[in-house]
C-alpha cells in the first residue's frame, strides 16, 4: 500500500484516476504548517531558529495521512515542482516525523510538470530525496518576510499611526506606484501641432500622409510648438503641387513571442481578458489540477520535444505546411536559477483544441489563450514589407510622408497576436502603389492641437513586467503582493490602474527617508539573486540570514529613538506639494481657511493622519480639520471634533464618527438643540463625499409624491440596511443610493406594485432583492448558485455557503467556475451554515442545570467562596491536557 500526499483535493481526485487500487491519494490542503503570527516565531539569537504551528484543520490532516500509514509501507510526496511545493512536502514530513509516523516507511519525492497519466506514472517510477536546496530557499525568504514584517510594521505603527504593515517585497512595489503617481504629478504638459494631409494618387486610391519637413527643415513630433505655425503649415501643404520624390520597402519577419512563463501569462492576461493577477492564478491552478496545462509557476520558456513534435504536428494539420518552419523553435530563459527554471506554460495535449474541452467561464477564456499563444509560438514567422513614401512639393521648402505596412504572408499571426500595454496597436495600412515622380493630389489637409501626456499609471500588467524587469520578487509572488497592497488600503483602482493611496503614500515617504536602504529596487533585487544562490546551493541560507539581520537590526536600534515631531516635520517637507498644492489665486495654501491665522500641516491622531490647524491651542483655539487619507475605513482617521465638510443652506456641515459609523450634521433650524444628522452611505468612504451629496443626504428623507390610486405618499430614504422608498408600512429596497435622489414617480410606483403582487419578502418586510446573476446549480448543495446584493456587498451563494465578491471585480462579471471555487475557499474556511444542536438535547442540559444555577444563588456570598469553583474550574483543564 502506498500514500501519495498532494495539496489539493482537486489535485489528488485527478491523480486517482491514473494510479491502481494500490495507491491512496491524500491531500494537505496547502502548507500544513505556518509561523504563528506574533513576534519571536523567527529567533535571530538562536541561528534563526523557526517555530512552527499546525492548525486546528491542519492537525486532523496531518492524523488522516499518519492513520493511512498505519497500513501503508511508502509514503510518496508528490506536490507541486517549486520551492513551494517542496516546503509543503518537508513540513509534512517533519510534522510526520513529530507523530512518529514513519517508522518503518520509506518516504519519497516525486514532482511531475503535467497531472496526466503518463508524466505522473513516469514520475512514479523514478522517485528522488526531498531537495534540501530548495527548502533551505524557502526557509530565508519566509525568515526574511517575517523578520521585515515583524520588525518594520511596530515602527510604523508607533511613529506614523494609523499604518497597517510594511513588508519586503510588498513596500517596494507600493514604492514603484508612488514614483510614478509623484512623475505623473510633476509632469507639465507641453503644447504642440501635427498637421496631416489625405493624399489622392491619379487611381482615385486617397490615403493619409504626414508634414515631416516646413520651410527647409526636417521636423519631428514636437516642432510644431503653436497655431500659428501650424496654420502656415496647413496653408502651404493646401497649396499642392506634390509629386513622389522617395519610395522605400523595407521586407522583415515578425517572430512569434515564446510561450507564457508565469509573468507573461499574468501581463497578457490583464491586458486581453482584464484578469487580475490573483484570478489568473486561480484560474490556471483549476486548469493544471484537471490535466489540461502544466505547471503554471515557472520562470521556463523551454518546451519537452515530444510537445514540441505534438504542436508542429497540429499546425500542420489544422493551418498547413506552409505555416509549419523547417526547423522546431527552441527558446531559452534568461532566468539565473536553472532549477526552478521548469518547462513553460503550455496546453497538456495541443490536439485538445478550446472548443474541445468544453470547458466554462474563465477555464475556457484563459485556456484558449494559453494554447493559441503555445501554438503560434511553433508557428512559422510572418513576413511584413514596411513601406515609406515622401512627397515634395516644387519649392522643395514642404515635405510629406506616408508610412504603412503589407502583410506578405501572416504567419503565425493568422492565430495570435501579442497585447501591448500602455500603447494601440495601429491597424495594418496599405498603401497604393506609388512610382518616384507620381503626381498625387490634396484631398484634405487639417491641423490639430496636442498636449504631451505624462507616463499612464501603473495597470496589473505592466507593474508585474517592471517588477520582473527589475528582478524584485518572483513570478509566483506577484498575485499576493499585488493582493496585499489592495487589502491593506494602501492602493486603489480605478479603470484597472492602481492608484496610491495618501495612506500609502506616506508609509513610503516614512521608508524612504527613515528606512531608504530597505525600498531601494537594487537592493531587493540582489536579496532575490541571493535566494536563487540559495536555492542553487550556492549560498548557505543563515549566512545570508546572518548578513541581512546585522545591517536590518542596526537600522531598527537607529530609529527607536526616532520621535514623532521629526517624523511629521520630515513628512510635511516631503508630501507638500500633494497635501497643499498651489492654489490658483496665488495665496498660501497652508494658511488655515476657518481661522485665517494658523497654518496648516500634516498631523497624526490614533487613526491615522489628517491635516490641522497649528492654532488648535489658541485662543480661542481652532478646530479647523480636513481629512488626508481615504478607503474603507477612513472614517477612523476622523478626528473626535470632526471635520468640516463646508457651509450648507443651514449652516455648517461636519463630518464626524458615530456608534454606527460615520455621519454628517448641520444645525436644524425647526429645533436647534437637536442637529440635523444622516449616514455616510454603505460602500462610500467617508471622505469621498463631496459638499453637495452632504447636502443632498441631509436633506432627506425625500417624498417622491403621492400615489396615484392609494392616496398616500411615497418617501424615499436611507436606513441602516440601505436606500429603500416607503409607503405606509410598505417597504422596497432600492439598488443604489443614488436612486434615492433620483427616482421617480412612474418606476417608484412600478415597484410598489411588483411588490404588492407577491414579489417576495426579505427582512422588516422589503422586497426580496434580485439575483444580478445566476449561475447555475451547485454541484455541491445541488442549489442554485447566485449572485446577491447583501447588506455588506455583493456575494455569491449556493444556499448553504456565502462568499464575498472579490473587490476588484464587478458581482456581473462573476463565472459559475469561479464562484464555484471562492465557495469552496469559504466552505474550507468554515463559511457554511452551522447545524443546530438537537432541540432535546438543550432541554435535558436546561432541566439538569437549573437547579444548580438555583443552588449557586443562594450560595453567593463574598469573594473567599470562589476557592473551590476556581478548583473546580481546573479539572477539565487536566483532562483536556491529557486528551
Amino acid at each position: 500500500m502506498n500514500v501519495v500526499v498532494v495539496e489539493s483535493p482537486a489535485k489528488a481526485k485527478t491523480i486517482n484516476k491514473y494510479l491502481g487500487s494500490d495507491y491512496k491519494v491524500l491531500a494537505s490542503y496547502g502548507h500544513i504548517r505556518d509561523l504563528p503570527a506574533k513576534d519571536g516565531s523567527v529567533k535571530p539569537d538562536e541561528d534563526f531558529a523557526m517555530d512552527w504551528e499546525v492548525d486546528a484543520k491542519s492537525r486532523q490532516r496531518v492524523k488522516d495521512i499518519a492513520d493511512a500509514l498505519k497500513d501503508a509501507d511508502n509514503l510518496i510526496l508528490a506536490t507541486d515542482p517549486d520551492r513551494e511545493g517542496e516546503a509543503i512536502s518537508w513540513h509534512v514530513l517533519e510534522a510526520l516525523n513529530q507523530k512518529k509516523a514513519l517508522k518503518g516507511k520509506n518516504v519519497k519525492r516525486v514532482t511531475f510538470n503535467a497531472i496526466t497519466k503518463p508524466a505522473v506514472q513516469a514520475a512514479m517510477a523514478a522517485p528522488r530525496d526531498i531537495d534540501m536546496e530548495l527548502v533551505d530557499a524557502y526557509l530565508a525568504r519566509r525568515a526574511l518576510d517575517y523578520l521585515v514584517g515583524f520588525g518594520l510594521s511596530p515602527v510604523l505603527w508607533r511613529k506614523l499611526p494609523g499604518s497597517r504593515s510594511a513588508g519586503r517585497v510588498q513596500s517596494v512595489a507600493l514604492r514603484i506606484i508612488v514614483d510614478r503617481e509623484v512623475e505623473i504629478e510633476r509632469f507639465r504638459p507641453q503644447e504642440y501641432w501635427s498637421v496631416d494631409a489625405q493624399l489622392s494618387s491619379t487611381r482615385g486610391d486617397i490615403f493619409p500622409a504626414r508634414l515631416s519637413a516646413f520651410e527647409g527643415k526636417k521636423l519631428k513630433r514636437l516642432d510644431i510648438p503653436n497655431a500659428e505655425m501650424a496654420h502656415a503649415a496647413r496653408d502651404a501643404v493646401k497649396k499642392g503641387g506634390f509629386k513622389v520624390s522617395a519610395v522605400e520597402a523595407k521586407p522583415t519577419k515578425r517572430n512569434p513571442p515564446p510561450p507564457f512563463t508565469t509573468s507573461t501569462l499574468q501581463q497578457e492576461a490583464a491586458r486581453k481578458l482584464g484578469f487580475n493577477a490573483s484570478r489568473t492564478m486561480q484560474t490556471a491552478q483549476r486548469l493544471y489540477e484537471a490535466g489540461h496545462i502544466t505547471y503554471m509557476r515557472t520562470d521556463g520558456v523551454s518546451m519537452d520535444e515530444g510537445a514540441i513534435r505534438d504542436l508542429r504536428t497540429a499546425i500542420g494539420s489544422q493551418f498547413g505546411k506552409e505555416y509549419t518552419p523547417a526547423e522546431p523553435r527552441r527558446y531559452t530563459s534568461k532566468v539565473k536559477n536553472a532549477q526552478e527554471a521548469h518547462e513553460a506554460i503550455r496546453p497538456t495535449d495541443p490536439s485538445n483544441t478550446p472548443k474541445s474541452l468544453h470547458l466554462d467561464g474563465d477555464q475556457a477564456k484563459l485556456y484558449e489563450l494559453i494554447w493559441k499563444r503555445t501554438v503560434a509560438s511553433q508557428m512559422e514567422a510572418a513576413s511584413i514589407e514596411r513601406t515609406s513614401v515622401d512627397f515634395t512639393e516644387p519649392t522643395g521648402k514642404v515635405e510629406l510622408r506616408a508610412t504603412g505596412q503589407v502583410i506578405l504572408f501572416d504567419g503565425f499571426l493568422k492565430l495570435y497576436q501579442e497585447g501591448r500595454d500602455d500603447e494601440e496597436d495601429e491597424e495594418n495600412r496599405r498603401l497604393p502603389q506609388l512610382k518616384q515622380g507620381e503626381s498625387v493630389n490634396v484631398h484634405d489637409c487639417k491641423a490639430d492641437q496636442h498636449f504631451t501626456e505624462p507616463p499612464p499609471r501603473y495597470s496589473e500588467a505592466s507593474l508585474v513586467k517592471k517588477l520582473e524587469e527589475l528582478g524584485i520578487g518572483r513570478p509566483s509572488t506577484y498575485a499576493a503582493i499585488l493582493e496585499k497592497l489592495r487589502e491593506r488600503n494602501y492602493v486603489t483602482m480605478d479603470k484597472n490602474r492602481f492608484i496610491p493611496d495618501d495612506r500609502g503614500r506616506i508609509v513610503i515617504a516614512f521608508l524612504e527617508n527613515f528606512f531608504r536602504k530597505y525600498v531601494e529596487y537594487d537592493f531587493t533585487a540582489d536579496l532575490e539573486e541571493k535566494l536563487d544562490e540559495v536555492s542553487a546551493g550556492e549560498l548557505d541560507w543563515k549566512a545570508l540570514m546572518r548578513d541581512f539581520w546585522r545591517d536590518f537590526n542596526g537600522a531598527l536600534g537607529d530609529i527607536s529613538d526616532l520621535r514623532i515631531t521629526e517624523v511629521l516635520d520630515t513628512l510635511n517637507e516631503v508630501m507638500g506639494p500633494h497635501i497643499f498644492p498651489p492654489k490658483e489665486d496665488g495665496s498660501d495654501p497652508r494658511t488655515c481657511p476657518l481661522c485665517g491665522v494658523g497654518t496648516l500641516s500634516l498631523r497624526l491622531g490614533k487613526y491615522g493622519a489628517f491635516v490641522g490647524c497649528s492654532n488648535y491651542n489658541g485662543d480661542p483655539p481652532c478646530k479647523f480639520t480636513r481629512p488626508l487619507a481615504g478607503g474603507e475605513d477612513a472614517e477612523q482617521a476622523i478626528p473626535s471634533d470632526g471635520l468640516l465638510v463646508g457651509d450648507g443652506p443651514n449652516g455648517p456641515i461636519v463630518l464626524k464618527n458615530g456608534r454606527f459609523g460615520a455621519y454628517f450634521e448641520t444645525p436644524n433650524p425647526d429645533d436647534p438643540d437637536k442637529p440635523k444628522r444622516a449616514s455616510v452611505p454603505k460602500g462610500r468612504a467617508p471622505t469621498d463625499v463631496d459638499l453637495e451629496t452632504a447636502i443632498k443626504l441631509l436633506s432627506l428623507p425625500r417624498k417622491v409624491g403621492m400615489h396615484p390610486s392609494e392616496n398616500e405618499m411615497i418617501v424615499a430614504n436611507i436606513g441602516r440596511f440601505g436606500p429603500y422608498i416607503k409607503m405606509g408600512n410598505l417597504y422596497v429596497n432600492l439598488p443604489g443610493a443614488d436612486d434615492v435622489h433620483e427616482i421617480q414617480m412612474n418606476r417608484a410606483v412600478a415597484l410598489i406594485e411588483e411588490k404588492k403582487a407577491g414579489g417576495g419578502k426579505g427582512r422588516f418586510g422589503r422586497a426580496a432583492p434580485a439575483p444580478i446573476k445566476e449561475l447555475g446549480e451547485s454541484p455541491v448543495t445541488g442549489k442554485p448558485v447566485r449572485v446577491l446584493n447583501g447588506r455588506y456587498g455583493p456575494y455569491i451563494t449556493d444556499g448553504e455557503t456565502n462568499a464575498n465578491v472579490p473587490k476588484d471585480k464587478k458581482p456581473e462579471d462573476i463565472e459559475a467556475d469561479e464562484a464555484l471555487s471562492l465557495l469552496a475557499a469559504r466552505a474550507e474556511a468554515g463559511g457554511g451554515k452551522k447545524k443546530k444542536k438537537a432541540p432535546a438535547k438543550k432541554a435535558a442540559v436546561k432541566k439538569e442545570a437549573a437547579p444548580k444555577k438555583a443552588a449557586a444563588k443562594t450560595a453567593k456570598k463574598p469573594t473567599a467562596k470562589k476557592v473551590p469553583a476556581k478548583a473546580a474550574a481546573k479539572k477539565p483543564a487536566k483532562k483536556s491536557a491529557k486528551a
